[in-house]
Formats: C-alpha cells, sequence, structure tokens
C-alpha cells in the first residue's frame, strides 16, 4: 500500500518544467500565448490608422468611384472582354491603394503582437496531422472543461464590455447621430467615420485591457500543462546525461583502466618515496629528458600497498619520508613535475638511490 502511495506521488504532476522541457514544447510551437492580446494590437493600430489616416482614405474612395464610374461611362455600350479586363484592372489597382495600407499596418501589429508574447518562432510542428485532434471524445472533453467555461466568460466579459463602452460613446454623441438625417452626404461619412473610429480605438484599449487579463490565465494554465512529475525529471535526466548506473559504471572501469596503466609505470621508477603505511609516491627523473622528477604514480593505503608490493617485485628502492611523501600526494598530480620548493630534498633522495644502485 505505502509502495502504490509512493507511485502516485511520483507520478503527479508537482514539479516546474525543466529548461529542456520548455525548449522541446517551444519546438512543438507550445508557447505561452494570448489569441486576444495579438487581436487587441491588431484591432487598436488598424483603427488608429483609419483615424489618422481618415483624409486619405476618403480621397481614394473618391478617386476610386469617380474613376470607376467614368471608365463606365466611356466605354458605353460596346463592353468586350478586353475592356472588361481593362476596368477590373483599374478597380483593382484603386481598391490597393485603399486595403494594403490597412492589411500591412494589421499584418506588423498582428506580427509585432505575436513577437512581443513568445518572440522569433518558426515550426511546423503545428501543422503536422495528427489524429488525436480529431478524436472526438477528446473533443467533447475540450467543450465541456474548465479552459472552455473560462473562454465563455471571456467571450461574455468582451461583449458586456464593449458593449456598455461602444453605447457610451453613442450616448455621449446622441445629438451628432440624430443630425446625421439632416447632413449632406460628405458631412456624414465624416461624422460616421468618426464615431466608428472613436468606438473602435476604445474598444480595442477595452479589448487590451481584457486581453492582459487573459495572458495571465493563459501563462498559469502553460505553466500547468508543463509541470513535470519526479519521475518524468529522472527519465529525462537519465536521456540527456545517461543512467546514473551506467554512468557509474562507465566511471569504475575508467579508473580500473587508469589504475592499470598507473602500475604499469611503477616499475619504471627511480625511487618510491613512502609514508611508510598511508602513501606511496613513485618518482622518475631523466636528466636528458626532464627538467624535474616526474610523479608517476601515487595513492594511498590499498593502492600504496600495491605500489610496494610492484617495486619491491622489481627491486625499486623504497625511501620512507612521511612529510614528503603527504605533501607529494596531496600537491602533485600524476605525469607532473615536483615543485620547486622539494627539490632539494628529491635531489638528495635520488643521489642516495644512485649510491644504492652504483654499490649493488
Amino acid at each position: 500500500m505505502i509502495r502504490l502511495d509512493l507511485q502516485f506521488f511520483a507520478g503527479e504532476k508537482t514539479e516546474k518544467a525543466t529548461p529542456k522541457k520548455r525548449l522541446d514544447s517551444r519546438k512543438k510551437g507550445q508557447v505561452l500565448k494570448s489569441q486576444d492580446v495579438t487581436t487587441a494590437i491588431v484591432l487598436l493600430f488598424v483603427f488608429l490608422f483609419l483615424f489618422f489616416a481618415a483624409g486619405f482614405m476618403r480621397d481614394r474612395f473618391f478617386v476610386f468611384f469617380t474613376h470607376t464610374f467614368t471608365e463606365s461611362i466611356s466605354i458605353g455600350t460596346t463592353l468586350d472582354i478586353d475592356q472588361t479586363m481593362i476596368l477590373y484592372t483599374d478597380m483593382i489597382i484603386q481598391m490597393a491603394y485603399i486595403l494594403l495600407p490597412v492589411m500591412a499596418v494589421a499584418v506588423i501589429a498582428g506580427i509585432a503582437g505575436n513577437l512581443m508574447q513568445f518572440g522569433l518562432l518558426f515550426t511546423a510542428e503545428p501543422l503536422k496531422f495528427d489524429l488525436k485532434k480529431i478524436d472526438p471524445i477528446k473533443g467533447l472533453k475540450r467543450i465541456f472543461s474548465i479552459r472552455a467555461l473560462v473562454e465563455l466568460l471571456k467571450s461574455l466579459l468582451k461583449i458586456s464590455f464593449i458593449g456598455s463602452v461602444t453605447t457610451f460613446l453613442l450616448m455621449m454623441n446622441i445629438e451628432k447621430v440624430l443630425g446625421l438625417a439632416f447632413k449632406t452626404p460628405h458631412d456624414t461619412l465624416v461624422t460616421v467615420g468618426q464615431l466608428v473610429a472613436l468606438m473602435g480605438i476604445v474598444a480595442s484599449f477595452v479589448l487590451l485591457f481584457i486581453s492582459v487579463l487573459d495572458y495571465f490565465y493563459q501563462k498559469f494554465d502553460y505553466e500547468k500543462n508543463l509541470r513535470m512529475s519526479k519521475q518524468d525529471i529522472k527519465d529525462e535526466y537519465k536521456n540527456t546525461e545517461g543512467d546514473p548506473i551506467i554512468k557509474s559504471r562507465i566511471k569504475q572501469r575508467q579508473r580500473e583502466m587508469a589504475m592499470r596503466r598507473m602500475m604499469q609505470e611503477v616499475p619504471q621508477a627511480d625511487v618510491v618515496i613512502t609514508n611508510p603505511t598511508h602513501f606511496a609516491i613513485a618518482l622518475k627523473y631523466d636528466d636528458e629528458k626532464m627538467d624535474a622528477p616526474v610523479v608517476i604514480a601515487k595513492g594511498a593505503d590499498f593502492i600504496a600497498q600495491k605500489i610496494k608490493l610492484i617495486a619491491k617485485e622489481h627491486n625499486i628502492v623504497m625511501v620512507e619520508n612521511r612529510p614528503l611523501a603527504r605533501a607529494l600526494y596531496d600537491d602533485v598530480e600524476i605525469g607532473d613535475r615536483i615543485p620547486d620548493e622539494f627539490f632539494k630534498t628529491v635531489a638528495e633522495i635520488l643521489a642516495y638511490v644512485y649510491r644504492i644502485q652504483r654499490k649493488i
């Protein structure tokens, strides 16, 4: 029973996502994003453009209608395929002057809104066909989920806020609205355009406020979906760094191989300095190739005993010097030359060894 409880808690997603999990999710297109933020920014910039470019848009509309009707009248009743294509091309060009600036502003604002939220990202993962996306059972779960309820409440909030604000603006300008029946077409278009642009800008700010709240909710939901269990973190570590058991075995094998190589160097030593029981350091010196003696093997306790055994088998002189043995073991790595402060002591020991070897 206790084991089952431990397995349950181990599988519960309570841990924050690791950097690798975040990076993998980003590669799949799963990023922190609120669509309402992008929509609000696009609407705000489009209505601001319409508000400040109203004169330009008005002039282009008049040019469009004037040019279209002028061309139609000049063609008369003799309308063939070539004249139709000319008229169609001219209409497309005039419409492009009107619509392309608005579309360009919308595209730039949409890109900016996404860049603000999750930066630059190119991935085709969301476009891949996935049968899970058309699973009816999962579709029903999405419909009757907390997220769907939040989206419903958010939609009601947007309708209520935006409807209230636009109604308030209309009531403030009710005299202008009632007076439209007595104005010329030109003045009517100007008034309607101003009111529409003003309501659009204010509604965009309201939507932007709601989208900020939605962004924080999306962040909460995103972090919740990215959570990992302790077992997930362990599995990820195994996949990236390798299984700890296997790694420890590899390190053990590497230590054994290094130990064998070190023991193979002991017979080449000139002297082994001992503690006498706890430490053993094998030194080698070749005056033609080296500027100072080099430590070719060292060890403590069991390894020290093994070094001394090999030295004894190959008639290597062993000299007891406790301070020097301890200092060389702590300060010098295998393959390194001895420090300058040990030159005198080591030189005296080597001289003693050479004298013994000549006597032998």
